[in-house]
């Protein structure tokens, strides 16, 4: 039975069991909070094992602390010395992230709450194999691509062709100068590739929500935001484009302006995943190092429609992953 059907099913049992102990409170009791479980689900599409160096006990604590229903695990290209990696700095995401086998076999032995995506250096000569052999192993996305590449050269291309032919989404992690290069014509390839979904993370693309965001050596502004950047642009006019939430850039671009926060979320409410991209042990906020809970707190804070709000958390992610 679909996890789905199953809630159903659960609903309408607690539902009948109600009206047959009619005036019983701990019923009542246990159908609302059932209700209130279903609606607090999150999806986590952004997330990495072995994170600096977190072991895989500290992800597990951390991902349950911040109530995330299911994680999907991000992989690392293989380790190699190029001007893709810059001579390796960009060597497990530049995060020490685990690569494909790890989340491949962490996911299998955590089937319930896991799932894993693919990754290789787009310019080995094995790349389209190492992504395709994952592909078939179940892999839900590509990515995260972080490396010093064209986002219209050939290599990548071929990618995006991949993700194409297995229907999943490709996600890109968006930096001036360091990597994916080319943000600003990356409509050419929404365009050459209409079937295929990406969805864009980081700094630059956070950044240029802002139609005023001319200085992109700049990659956490601090400035309100005028509405009618290159990302809100992408977002409005590309039906293949969506944006991962996570990590201090998505943060940022909630926090700076908070009113156009609360807009940008009404407005993309269907194109936003909630991912958390954060390496800390705790997943709270109490320490105030966890991005992804104060994108969790922040997100709650300004999409006030709880219709909205679990698009963003759970089933944005669930419908473009089909999980």
């Amino acid at each position: 039975m679909s996890q789905q059907l199953f809630s159903k099913s659960r609903r309408k049992f607690l539902a009948r069991t109600c009206v047959l102990a009619a005036g019983s409170a701990a019923c009542l009791k246990s159908f609302a909070e059932t209700s209130a479980a279903m609606k607090d689900r999150i999806i986590d599409i952004h997330q990495h094992i072995h994170y600096s160096f977190r072991t895989d006990e500290q992800m597990l604590q951390h991902q349950k602390a911040m109530g995330i229903t299911t994680t999907v695990l991000l992989p690392s290209g293989r380790p190699v010395n190029s001007a893709s990696t810059h001579q390796g700095i960009a060597n497990g995401l530049q995060a020490g992230a685990g690569g494909n086998a790890e989340c491949y076999l962490f996911a299998k032995e955590h089937k319930r709450s896991y799932r894993f995506a693919v990754c290789a250096v787009p310019d080995l000569p094995d790349a389209a194999y190492e992504i395709e052999k994952y592909l078939k192993l179940g892999a839900v996305m590509i990515g995260e691509l972080k490396f010093g590449v064209a986002c219209d050269s050939a290599e990548m291309q071929n990618i995006y062709q991949l993700a194409g032919a297995y229907n999943v989404p490709v996600l890109m992690h968006w930096q001036h100068e360091m990597y994916n290069y080319g943000y600003d014509r990356f409509y050419k390839m929404l365009e050459k590739y209409p079937e295929v979904n990406f969805i864009g993370h980081a700094q630059t693309w956070w950044a240029n929500i802002d139609k005023n965001h001319t200085d992109q050596s700049i990659l956490y502004p601090k400035s309100s935001v005028t509405a009618g950047g290159i990302t809100d642009r992408y977002l409005s006019d590309y039906p293949n484009m969506y944006g991962d939430l996570s990590a201090g850039s998505g943060l940022n671009a909630l926090t700076r302006d908070e009113a156009n926060g609360k807009s940008f979320l009404e407005k993309h409410q269907d194109k936003l995943l909630y991912g958390s991209d954060c390496d800390d042990i705790e997943g709270t906020i109490v320490s105030g190092n966890c991005s992804g809970a104060q994108d969790i707190a922040e997100i709650k804070k300004l999409a006030v429609n709880e219709k909205v709000r679990q698009k963003l958390f759970y089933e944005n992610a669930k419908k473009l992953l089909r999980l």
